[in-house]
């Protein structure tokens, strides 16, 4: 325990001055998804279910094995930015006892390096603390582009739990830093000492607390978080939110009969964007939210019914001195239907609604290659009609299918950017070879379909499988990356020879999208650019990822992946290649 304390506190205090230090200098975002869903249909967790990178509860019971590199976002991993850090981790998991501090590290191919550490220990006073580190980088396809195209990722994370005996208070802190390329040049090849370097900083502070009881107080939420890059973006955002709860009063004699919950959300969202380039458009938003619910609970049957307020106002500016500030505000039906019919077969609908901030941040999470100069706007979803049925086939077989539809304004697409300028020159700065990507936003319907299933047809053999059909139907969706089409995986994990070797394998499929590009000529004599636009197929792709993790001895595992064993160089955004076949292996102490 000593040496353990003695390494935590020297990472601790490494975090300290170097993570604060940044928090002086950057503003800040908050992760957000991009397009609101209907929320499943299922009763409230009394604690909380996980918690941004560190959850602590399921780490006790779990060895941590889970490796950050491997194989849950596909296209990420087999990307040059080469994982998402925050994504589920779905490698070994023994089911068995093992110590949750560890240190791993590995390489492969590509140049690919990774590097992996957990180390927590719990104080009197049920405190854990903990530090969370990772770094991966690869070189790139230097066979494909003559310029540079490496990519790493690092990020070092300081946490806190306490956990009392009313609730649970976590705080985390992350830094993390994205260092890549804008390598998918496709129009003009570069000057060979032109820069092509994106670098995006992100700083977070987030607090929870979770009252066990949900008697009137259920959760307390604070998140903040700071973004910078490399040309001059600056983002700050702070989110507040509660829920206050009134469980279980029940309407039938002796505590018995149905049961009513009453509930109340309430939130407040602050957003601040600058970009330094181009049009130099800014960004405000303050996003006030009440959601009032009462819901009615008859044994595996569900009732929800309320309303979702919402008070918006926006700002937005450019280089030009334009300045457009409203405020508005709106109520949104919420409700949700659960029949459990039986174990089997349970119908559930919901409807839903509201508001939701688009972030420079949660842009880049989808695409790291836009220009860093955008127009931010808050995506309002009027309504969100689902439908579906799920339930338990038997006790090695579970299945949930659902269709949503929905009326959107100002969902998020991405097109691909003209030159900024058209001199004859290649003296041009990294977004300026027409490569990059910007935003576009539309309004109109989306459907989506999609079907998830999980079998575990005997002892030690988990298969999972999942599909999804998704349709906008709006004019500016045409020819954008827009998330149509349809999308699969399947995957499974095997564990043998005693819990202490296992086996997995998850392959992704996508159709690809149809999209336009510019070519570009050069006109008259010395001559300038003049470019053309036309319509391109970014094909669909089956990316195959095995992974295998062996336990030696009880403090030392050894592990190998192969990711995107097809060896294809296929695209999610055109010109941007993705890297062919990766072999990576590595080992990992835990004590």
């Amino acid at each position: 325990m000593n040496k353990r304390l003695i390494i935590l506190s020297i990472l601790f205090a490494g975090f300290s001055q170097f993570g604060f230090a940044q928090i002086k200098e950057e503003k800040l975002i908050l992760d957000r998804k991009r397009e609101p869903e209907i929320r499943k249909i299922q009763k409230k967790q009394t604690s909380v279910a996980t918690i941004k990178n560190y959850p602590p509860k399921e780490k006790r019971t779990q060895d941590s094995l889970n490796l950050r590199y491997d194989i849950q976002d596909v296209p990420a991993v087999s990307d040059f930015k080469p994982s998402t850090i925050q994504g589920a981790d779905i490698s070994p998991n023994f089911q068995s006892s093992y110590q949750k501090n560890y240190l791993r590290a590995g390489m492969g191919n590509y140049g690919k390096t990774l590097a992996d550490a957990n180390i927590s220990t719990i104080l009197k006073n049920k405190l854990e603390v903990g530090v969370d580190a990772h770094f991966v980088s690869t070189t790139g396809l230097k066979k494909e582009y003559p310029w540079d195209s490496g990519q790493a990722i690092a990020e070092f994370g300081a946490f806190l739990n306490y956990y009392g005996n009313t609730g649970k208070i976590n705080v985390n802190a992350d830094y993390e830093l994205s260092d890549y390329k804008y390598y998918g040049i496709y129009a003009l090849a570069p000057a060979a000492n032109i820069g092509l370097s994106q670098k995006v900083n992100q700083v977070s502070i987030n607090g929870f607390y979770d009252h066990f009881s949900n008697e009137i107080l259920d959760d307390v939420r604070v998140k903040t978080n700071f973004l910078t890059d490399h040309f001059g973006a600056r983002e700050s955002a702070l989110e507040l939110a509660t829920n206050l709860t009134k469980n279980n009063i029940h309407l039938g004699k002796d505590g018995g009969g149905m049961a009513v919950d009453f509930g109340l959300g309430l939130g407040a969202e602050m957003q601040n964007t600058n970009f330094d380039l181009l049009n130099k458009n800014a960004a405000a938003f303050v996003l006030l939210k009440a959601e009032p619910s009462v819901s009615f609970n008859l044994g595996n049957s569900h009732l929800k019914l309320g309303t979702v307020f919402n008070y918006l106002n926006n700002t937005q500016s450019d280089k030009n001195g334009e300045n457009i500030a409203n405020g508005k505000s709106k109520f949104y039906l919420n409700a949700e239907l659960q029949v459990g019919v039986s174990e089997q077969f349970n119908i559930y609908a919901g409807m839903d609604g509201g508001a939701q901030l688009n972030s420079y941040a949660s842009l880049l999470a989808e695409n790291p290659y836009l220009v860093s100069d955008q127009v931010i706007k808050p995506t309002e979803t009027k309504y969100s009609i689902s439908l579906g049925v799920k339930g338990d086939v038997n006790k090695n077989m579970k299945y949930n299918i659902s269709g949503t539809y929905a009326k959107v304004n100002d969902a998020v697409f991405y097109i691909h950017n003209d030159l900024f300028d058209y001199n004859n020159t290649l003296n041009r700065s990294a977004y300026n070879f027409a490569n990059v990507l910007s935003t576009v936003y539309g309004s109109g319907t989306m459907n989506k379909i999609n079907a998830d299933l999980k079998w575990y047809p005997i002892q030690n053999l988990d298969v999972e499988g999942a599909i999804e059909y998704q349709k906008y139907n709006a004019p500016e969706a045409k020819n954008t990356y827009n998330e149509d089409g349809i999308t699969a995986s399947i995957g499974a994990k095997y564990r043998m020879l005693n819990q202490k070797l296992l086996l997995e394998f998850k392959t992704v499929f996508d159709t690809g999208n149809t999209v336009d590009v510019y070519d570009l000529s050069i006109l008259g004599t010395p001559g300038a650019y003049v470019s053309t636009k036309r319509e391109v197929d970014v094909p669909g792709y089956a990316d195959l990822n095995l992974s295998a993790e062996y336990k030696v001895h009880k403090n030392l595992s050894i592990f190998a992946l192969g990711n995107n064993l097809l060896n294809k160089n296929y695209q999610n955004f055109y010109g941007y290649k993705k890297l062919g076949v990766q072999i990576t292996g590595g080992i990992k102490f835990s004590f």
